[in-house]
């Protein structure tokens, strides 16, 4: 790549795209004619107010997000948002939820401080290698909502279909999706994301959510948690964090200069079907995830030798790529490939995949 950068195939923070950086860098010393950064200026500024509101707006429009949902920016990441979900949702104080990964499991023990949780489903007996189908649910009709992970950054699976639970909200962390591909919002009752995978750096989650699911205040329900407070202050109750949520506002806006959501799709597929076809035809490499539960994002796989593995994450950074090992609970080999990885990413990723078997029978 230019200018001495490498392939990042990190999991998050992961890779920005280069227009994206070059427009922050080009605004970092004077903001459209401000005579300050963004990161210098008052939150209650005109300059940043045309910012939050800016993004906002981009993000409804890009992804099409229904006029009764409100778009919200947390700060705490969406490890906060574990709390956040049972303490704004529950309602009689029971829930549902998918463990389908290492993050799942951890909003499932959360969730368990506030109230009666049921598990629904869960791949941990296979660690957690397949997405549970429709028909393996096992749904509470009176649950205040059921939870999902849609991806799973960790064990590289994903939901492909919208999980369908009648007058049940289901509540969807979609960390390390959101923005690939188009969703249908009215299916769900809150998408929440962290925003480092495909919605800038991190620092902040964006939650989406409809509105009549808001206001079920809790006894001593912590402020800044209370999704009917931030939305009446647009998200500027305290101060937010601003420069993130700019960032934010630049990759929405990218996104949309691609081509949209649809586009990131069809990148997405591309990008990771080159990766699974090599995967299938190969003799050396093996995926992680079972087949029909396969993530667009990341892409994990190994050898079947730790060593040959470690041999192969050294070598990669050799060759200008980082981030390619897998994580502990998975071991071998996780390519993590978003929005911002161009397909010149992922074929010299190939390349040198091949060169590697053919140097290692």
């Amino acid at each position: 790549m230019a200018d001495g950068r490498i392939y990042n195939f990190s999991a998050g923070p992961s890779m920005m795209p280069v227009p994206v950086l070059e427009k922050a860098a080009a605004q970092m010393l004077n903001y459209e004619g401000s005579g300050m950064s963004v990161m210098e200026m008052s939150h209650r500024s005109k300059y940043y107010d045309d910012i939050i509101n800016g993004a906002q707006d981009a993000f409804r429009r890009v992804m099409n997000v229904p006029d009764n949902y409100q778009i919200l920016f947390m700060q705490g990441g969406a490890t906060m948002q574990f709390s956040a979900i049972p303490l704004n949702l529950m309602v009689t104080g029971k829930a549902d939820y998918a463990i389908t990964g290492n993050f799942a499991r951890g909003a499932y023990k959360e969730a368990k401080k506030y109230g009666e949780i049921h598990v629904a489903a869960s791949s941990e007996a296979d660690n957690f290698t397949w997405i549970p189908k429709q028909e393996q649910l096992d749904l509470d009709p009176e649950a205040d909502y059921f939870y999902i992970c849609a991806n799973n950054t960790i064990f590289g699976t994903e939901w492909n279909y919208d999980p369908e639970t009648g007058k049940v909200p289901v509540v969807a962390d979609m960390s390390s999706n959101i923005m690939s591909k188009p969703i249908d919002f009215t299916k769900y009752g809150v998408v929440y994301g962290g925003a480092q995978k495909n919605m800038g750096p991190a620092g902040m989650a964006v939650v989406v959510i409809r509105e009549d699911l808001m206001g079920h205040y809790r006894e001593n329900m912590p402020v800044l948690l209370d999704y009917k407070l931030m939305a009446d202050k647009n998200s500027m109750y305290n101060t937010p964090p601003t420069y993130s949520i700019y960032m934010f506002k630049l990759m929405v806006e990218w996104v949309e200069q691609m081509g949209g959501v649809s586009v990131m799709d069809e990148r997405a597929r591309k990008r990771s079907g080159l990766l699974y076809d090599y995967l299938d035809a190969s003799d050396l490499f093996k995926g992680a995830a079972q087949k029909d539960s396969r993530s667009r994002m990341n892409v994990c796989f190994r050898t079947g030798d730790p060593e040959l593995d470690k041999k192969f994450v050294a070598e990669s950074v050799k060759a200008g790529m980082s981030n390619l090992k897998g994580h502990r609970l998975v071991g071998g080999m996780r390519a993590s490939i978003y929005n911002a990885m161009p397909m010149e990413g992922v074929e010299h990723l190939l390349k040198f995949m091949e060169n590697f078997e053919k140097n290692n029978k």
